[in-house]
């Protein structure tokens, strides 16, 4: 007996920002789960900056998406049928085959999660995701992070960001700014996430605005923007500061060459340090990640934050929005209930 399946599938690699002509919703049939596989109905799906680099059709840390078949990522879906006694019918599993309503995988692609009534399924594509795991490795293992440091994070209203300042603050950073592009997400930066400072990007330039919030300079810098952040940042580090660069969404889109950073010889003059990584070098990791923060979520020291878009058929629209900033914390799709 088969399963209908919708998929988004990626039908024209895009020219600067994606739009909704580069994607396709398409139906097709998946057989029943052979010895060792499952078939996973998708609960909620993820949209995430780096799907953009796998859209431009050249291999960078990861294998490029495939045009006119179905995109791939992370996701959380409940099984429906199992070809695998360790996963029987019903229970709830983190895998990588989102942008889909249902899935065929094998058994040892998933891991069994545990979803409470009252917290939600996108917690694992989120807080206790790759996100949560990124701004952990980034911040503990590339930055150094030490008591007292001043930390600013770029990008502090997305997923990644979010968790870096609040991690910066548990582990016991003396200052953390945050930088948002909107009077409303610099609020929820203060407000919600407990943020000394944070300032609108667009307000006004980077550079002024980090030079007030941090007179005293910054120690640790997490880096989702680049272009006039990383510039910033440079400018205003102290010496032997330590940079994790994680992502740089300002450029993902571009077409022309960026413009900024222009005072790298600073990195020479303040001997800083710049990391770049990527989270799935550090698989060793995973489990003290768990140990350290999935306390910390469940006690409420770590405040949660999800964009919700409701509908497979509108996961191009919400991924072209995230791209944007149209969200406050981890951008979901929710597939069905």
């Amino acid at each position: 007996m088969s399963t209908t399946a919708r998929e988004i599938h990626l039908v024209a690699r895009p020219e600067g920002p994606p739009v909704p002509g580069d994607f396709a919703l398409v139906e097709r049939e998946l057989p029943d789960p052979g010895q060792g596989e499952l078939l996973v109905r998708n609960l909620v799906i993820s949209v995430d900056p780096y799907m953009r680099g796998k859209m431009a059709g050249r291999r960078t840390y990861t294998d490029p998406y495939e045009l006119n078949a179905p995109m791939d990522g992370g996701s959380v879906g409940v099984v429906e049928a199992s070809g695998d006694p360790a996963f029987p019918v019903g229970t709830t599993v983190l895998h990588g085959r989102g942008w889909r309503s249902h899935a065929l995988l094998p058994a040892g692609s998933a891991r069994p999660v545990n979803i409470r009534g009252d917290v939600p399924a996108g917690i694992y594509l989120g807080a206790l995701g790759m996100p949560g795991q990124t701004a952990y490795i980034g911040l503990v293992d590339k930055a150094g992070l030490r008591e007292g440091d001043t930390v600013f994070v770029s990008g502090a209203a997305g997923a990644v960001g979010g968790m870096a300042g609040q991690l910066a603050r548990m582990y016991g950073a003396k200052r953390v700014i945050g930088s948002a592009g909107s009077p409303e997400k610099v609020a929820h930066l203060i407000d919600d996430l407990g943020f000394d400072a944070a300032f609108d990007y667009k307000a006004a330039p980077v550079r002024e605005q980090l030079a007030e919030a941090a007179p005293d300079g910054i120690d640790v810098y997490f880096d989702n923007v680049g272009g006039d952040h990383l510039e910033a940042a440079i400018e205003c580090a102290n010496d032997f500061a330590r940079f994790a660069l994680c992502g740089s969404i300002s450029g993902y889109n571009a077409t022309e060459a960026p413009k900024a950073p222009r005072n790298l010889f600073q990195i020479v003059t303040k001997r800083l340090t710049l990391r770049g990584f990527i989270v799935g070098d550090d698989p060793e990791r995973m489990g003290d990640f768990y140990r350290d923060v999935a306390p910390a979520v469940a006690e409420g020291r770590i405040t949660l934050r999800e964009t919700v878009v409701d509908g497979l058929e509108n996961a191009p629209e919400a991924f072209i929005s995230m791209l944007s900033g149209g969200n406050i914390g981890k951008m979901v799709v929710r597939v069905s209930d």
